[in-house]
């Protein structure tokens, strides 16, 4: 056929093979995107084509030296969005969205965990690039030189029309409203391939930001009639508990609860939360919820009672949104607010985010004596970091609201060795031996906190609660956390490695261990009322944790939830005492709570509700 051998179109086909059979290897060896059937590999297998042809095809249409070029230029773009993905996959084991590209304030404070999962052999990701230049620069015989005709990019466009439409049925077909599950990234790239997914994103961005535009207060009532119907009355016995008392939160950067009352090489990874523990409140099954936006998501949930989006972070795409966050309730009634993180004070638009939910003062690292001696990897160091902090919880009146954000326990895991208090373990994997290693640091700078914090006499008038901000070992690591808990990390263990320490200490309480679920939405109303604070006018979807008859739900940014008895996990639903699936219907009526939630969740930020409630709880006209 003619029609096959006219040289753009073989230029068009080993391009497209050539990035196609690539993603496919990226998927299962970097990715490790798994199927369940033959079908789901078939459409794994197809998926990148589709768009490949497209991109590709409008080349045809161009004279041969501007083809070549643009074939040339195009096949560099679309490696490098794959490459982008793969880099960023490694570390947080998501896919890049619209909305973190414009996280540029954020790049600079990233160079030592990007480098860190960029690798001299990952040019092999590059090699149909520099196929594709050799081949125009020698110009075999195979390649022809003549101009497509009309017929020629109608049948190109109507196979690869067909190609598209194909590609979306089966995927509609094995995974109906396929394109309604946008919190759900590894599952519209599986079925619909990183290119067309990141299409889709650029389609979801505009969306979202007309949403904005188009909402009205009408919107709320059918999300004000949920929130009421599902509120839980405060616990009475701890209803003002702490009333007028400090509260300092301490923000564990990466702090997991498998290394709680855990060794490794014979020693204890946190001797003194180990201790601390005993005479506080702990929550052992308490998990993180967090999305893309990772610190800034735990602690948008912790001041706001909201879920974090499911693409990009609210610190970025909503700080001019109208919250009805903590510190602002806080300093209407008396408290002095502030957060203390010896960082940027761009990173995560936190300058500009920490105004919008009402915080007084941000100590960053402008108020902090920072140098190469007393810093490593992100920052300041997290025990020059308390020690220097003690002065400005001096000098803050009092009552006040102290929020620290630590550093040290960050990805890479980068200690010097005379910080060094335990040796790392021996696994496969760098990033988890040496993530003990920054853990226990982190252990012995709280421990120096608390005792400081005795010191000045703070100590006794103050609640103190510590809580883990997000994982610190992502799937990427499985082997080697596999060795380390001495068993396979399925689906199942994988969600339940999400649980983060809670710690709250409130003076004279007794120590008490309270294992019903909770997460990091639930701070707010849980601190709120240990303060004797009615939240009953607040919009919030998190339930005070010492409330009694509340409900047993934690809901992750990507669907997954945890109950007291059950773990669902893409699409299974597991006995939480086996580990083992279950029947799927046990699930089915917290499944629903959980998409409502999310789904009322994002109409507030996305539509900026809150623009429409006033502070007594009432709806308001506002235009």
């Amino acid at each position: 056929m003619k029609f096959l051998k006219q040289s753009k179109f073989a230029l068009i086909m080993i391009a497209t093979v050539l990035l196609w059979v690539k993603t496919y290897i990226t998927y299962k060896a970097t990715f490790h995107i798994s199927t369940d059937n033959a079908m789901q590999e078939f459409i794994l297998f197809i998926n990148p084509i589709s768009f490949l042809l497209i991109i590709f095809g409008i080349s045809m249409f161009l004279k041969e030296k501007n083809r070549n070029r643009y074939i040339l230029i195009s096949s560099l773009l679309i490696s490098g969005i794959l490459y982008a993905n793969i880099v960023f996959y490694r570390f947080f084991n998501d896919f890049i969205t619209l909305p973190l590209l414009f996280q540029t304030n954020n790049f600079r404070d990233l160079d030592s965990s990007v480098m860190a999962e960029m690798h001299l052999t990952d040019l092999v990701y590059f090699i149909d690039f520099f196929i594709l230049a050799l081949i125009i620069y020698l110009k075999p015989k195979f390649i022809e030189h003549q101009p497509f005709t009309k017929i020629n990019r109608r049948v190109f466009y109507l196979v690869t029309a067909a190609i598209v439409f194909f590609n979306l049925g089966l995927a509609e077909t094995e995974r109906p409203q396929l394109l309604t599950r946008t919190f759900d990234r590894e599952l519209l790239v599986k079925n619909i391939g990183p290119f067309n997914y990141t299409l889709y994103d650029i389609y979801l961005q505009s969306k979202t930001t007309a949403q904005k535009a188009l909402a009205s207060s009408d919107d709320l009532v059918e999300i004000e009639n949920y929130v009421r119907a599902n509120e839980k009355s405060p616990n009475p016995k701890m209803f003002g508990k702490a009333k007028g008392k400090n509260v300092i939160l301490i923000s564990l950067e990466s702090t997991q609860s498998f290394v709680i009352n855990s060794t490794v090489n014979g020693q204890e990874i946190t001797p003194f939360l180990n201790d601390f523990i005993k005479e506080s409140y702990y929550f052992p099954n308490f998990y993180h919820q967090t999305g893309q936006g990772k610190t800034s998501d735990s602690e948008f949930l912790v001041d706001n009672s909201l879920y974090p989006l499911g693409r990009g972070a609210v610190f970025f795409t909503h700080s001019n949104n109208e919250f009805r966050a903590l510190p602002e309730i806080l300093s209407e009634n008396g408290y002095f607010t502030a957060s203390l993180h010896a960082n940027n004070k761009g990173f995560w638009n936190r300058d500009i985010m920490y105004n919008a939910l009402g915080y007084n003062r941000f100590y960053s690292m402008e108020d902090y004596e920072i140098t190469d001696e007393n810093s490593i990897g992100w920052g300041l160091k997290d025990i020059p970091f308390f020690e220097q902090s003690i002065q400005h919880l001096q000098n803050m009146p009092k009552p006040f609201h102290a929020k620290f954000i630590t550093l040290t326990n960050h990805h890479p895991f980068e200690l010097g060795e005379e910080d060094q208090l335990i040796e790392p373990y021996n696994s496969n994997s760098n990033t988890v031996n040496n993530y003990f290693v920054t853990v226990r640091y982190t252990d012995e700078a709280v421990k120096r906190l608390i005792e400081e914090l005795k010191a000045s006499g703070i100590y006794d008038d103050s609640i103190i609660i510590m809580y883990g901000d997000h994982y610190g070992i992502s799937e990427n690591h499985n082997k080697a956390m596999s060795q380390y808990l001495g068993k396979d990390i399925t689906p199942f263990e994988t969600a339940q490695l999400q649980r983060v320490p809670l710690i709250i200490h409130i003076p004279g309480e007794k120590g008490k261990t309270i294992e019903e679920v909770g997460g990091q939405i639930d701070l707010k109303p849980t601190i709120l009322h240990l303060l004797g604070i009615d939240t009953g006018s607040d919009l919030e979807f998190g339930q005070d944790l010492f409330a009694k008859g509340r409900t047993d739900l934690v809901v992750f940014r990507d669907g997954r939830f945890i109950t007291n008895h059950f773990v669902y996990v893409d699409g299974i639903c597991y006995d939480k005492s086996t580990g083992e699936p279950t029947d799927e219907g046990l699930c089915g009526p917290y499944r629903e709570k959980a998409l409502t939630e999310l789904e009322y969740s994002d109409k507030i930020i996305y539509g900026d509700l809150l623009r429409f409630f006033d502070e007594d709880g009432n709806i308001i006209n506002k235009e």
